[in-house]
C-alpha cells in the first residue's frame, strides 16, 4: 500500500493545509490594517492671485435709476452765410480755438461794397443840401425881419431846412443798412470756443443760408440722456449723476440734472433728462456716448465687488479666507452700486475680511486650504499687480 493510501497521512496533510491557510489569511489582514492605519498625505493649498480676492472695506455706495445718452456742447452755433458770393480768406480750420469776434472767413460781394459807397455819397450830398437850406433860411429870416421879404417866404425857407434834415437822416440810415449788409461778408466767431466743423474752403461760391462753420464752447457740456418712464419719480432737477463715457474706460464723471422733459417719448417709453456737465479740463468732447446713474440713495457700509457674492443661494453667501482655509459665510446685503460694481453688507462680514471673487469662488468649497499669492489691497476691489 502506498503513502497516499494511508488514512493517517491524509488527515495530517489536510491539517497542515488548513493551518497554512489560516496563517496566510491573518498575515494578509495585518497588511491591510497597516495600510488603512497610514494617514493620507496633506492637501496642497490652492494658490489665489490678487485678481481672485478682495478685501472688504468701508465705502460710500450710491444707487438710482440708470440713464444713457450722448454728450453735446451746451453752447453751440451753426454759422451760415447771410449773403452770397465767393469765399475768401479762410482763416481757421476745424479743431482750432477762436476768440469772440475773431475773423473766420470772408465772402466777396462787390455789389454790397458798391452799395456802401453809394450810401456814403448820399450822406455827403444830403449834408451839403442841409447846409445850403440852413443858410437860405437864415437870410430869409433876416430879410423878413427887415421887411424886405414876406414872412411866408421865410417860413418856406425854414421848411426846406427841415426837409434837408430828413433827407440827411434817410441817407445816414441807408448807409448804416448798407454797411451792416456788407459786414455780413466777414464771418466772425460769435463767442470764444473751438471750431468743430468747417464746411467751406477758399474759392467756394456759396448762397445765402449755406453752412460755413460750427463753433462750440467745450467748457460746458450737456448729457442728453433717457430714463425709463417707470423710474421718473426718482428723477428731479438738481439730482447728482455719475456716468462713464466711451473712450475713458472706468473713469467716472459727475454732473447734475438741469431739467426734465415733461413728456414721455411714445416710441421708446423713455423720458429725456438734461444733465449739466462741467468740462473745465476739456477732456470730454461732444458726441460721445455716456451711461450712468442718477443718485437717489447713498449709504456708507462695508463693501466688496459684486462678484464676491453668490446671490443664487438663500441667504446670499460669500467665500471668506480665514486661517488659511475657505469658509462659506451667509451675509445680509445692503445697497448695490451698479456704477462702481460694488455691494454693501449689513451683516456677515467686516472690514478687513478677505473674500474670494468670481470664478475662483465657484471652484472652491468650504474647508479648502488656500494661500494668497501676494498682499491684497484693502479697497474693496482687486489689487492691480505692480
Amino acid at each position: 500500500m502506498g503513502r497516499g493510501d494511508n488514512p493517517n497521512v491524509s488527515r495530517a496533510l489536510a491539517a497542515i493545509a488548513v493551518l497554512a491557510l489560516v496563517v496566510g489569511c491573518r498575515g494578509g489582514g495585518a497588511k491591510q490594517d497597516d495600510a488603512a492605519a497610514t494617514p493620507p498625505p496633506d492637501r496642497q493649498p490652492v494658490m489665489l492671485g490678487p485678481e481672485n480676492v478682495a478685501v472688504v472695506a468701508e465705502r460710500t455706495l450710491q444707487a438710482g435709476p440708470e440713464i444713457s445718452g450722448t454728450l453735446r456742447a451746451k453752447r453751440a452755433a451753426s454759422i451760415r452765410a447771410e449773403v452770397g458770393g465767393a469765399v475768401h480768406d479762410v482763416a481757421v480750420d476745424a479743431g482750432e480755438r477762436v476768440k469772440e469776434g475773431q475773423l473766420l472767413a470772408r465772402i466777396d460781394a462787390p455789389a454790397l461794397a458798391d452799395a456802401v459807397n453809394a450810401a456814403r455819397s448820399g450822406i455827403v450830398a444830403a449834408q451839403n443840401n442841409l447846409r445850403v437850406a440852413e443858410a437860405g433860411a437864415r437870410r430869409a429870416r433876416t430879410l423878413a425881419d427887415a421887411g424886405a421879404m414876406a414872412a411866408q417866404d421865410a417860413e418856406r425857407a425854414e421848411a426846406q431846412v427841415e426837409a434837408a434834415r430828413a433827407q440827411l437822416a434817410d441817407a445816414q440810415s441807408r448807409a448804416a443798412a448798407a454797411e451792416q449788409q456788407a459786414g455780413k461778408t466777414r464771418i466772425r466767431a460769435p463767442f470764444a470756443g473751438v471750431v468743430s466743423e468747417r464746411a467751406v474752403s477758399a474759392g467756394d461760391v456759396v448762397a445765402s443760408g449755406a453752412a460755413l462753420y460750427t463753433v462750440i464752447d467745450p467748457r460746458r457740456l450737456q448729457f442728453d440722456a433717457s430714463v425709463p418712464a417707470a423710474r421718473i419719480g426718482d428723477v428731479r432737477p438738481g439730482a447728482d449723476v455719475d456716468f462713464t463715457v466711451t473712450g475713458f474706460g472706468d473713469r467716472v464723471f459727475t454732473g447734475r440734472i438741469e431739467r426734465v422733459n415733461p413728456a414721455v417719448d411714445p416710441a421708446t417709453g423713455q423720458v429725456r433728462v438734461y444733465v449739466d456737465v462741467p468740462n473745465d479740463e476739456g477732456r470730454l468732447i461732444s458726441g460721445l456716448y455716456a451711461q450712468g446713474r442718477v443718485t437717489t440713495e447713498s449709504s456708507t457700509a462695508p463693501a466688496a465687488p459684486v462678484s464676491a457674492v453668490d446671490a443664487t443661494s438663500s441667504p446670499p453667501t460669500v467665500m471668506r479666507v480665514s486661517g488659511g482655509t475657505v469658509e462659506k459665510v451667509p451675509v445680509t446685503l445692503g445697497l448695490r452700486d451698479e456704477v462702481a460694481g460694488a455691494v454693501g453688507f449689513r451683516s456677515g462680514v467686516k472690514p478687513g475680511d478677505v473674500l474670494v471673487l468670481g470664478s475662483a469662488r465657484g471652484m472652491l468649497s468650504a474647508g479648502t486650504p488656500v494661500r494668497l499669492a501676494e498682499e491684497v489691497g484693502a479697497r474693496g476691489e482687486e489689487k492691480t499687480p505692480n
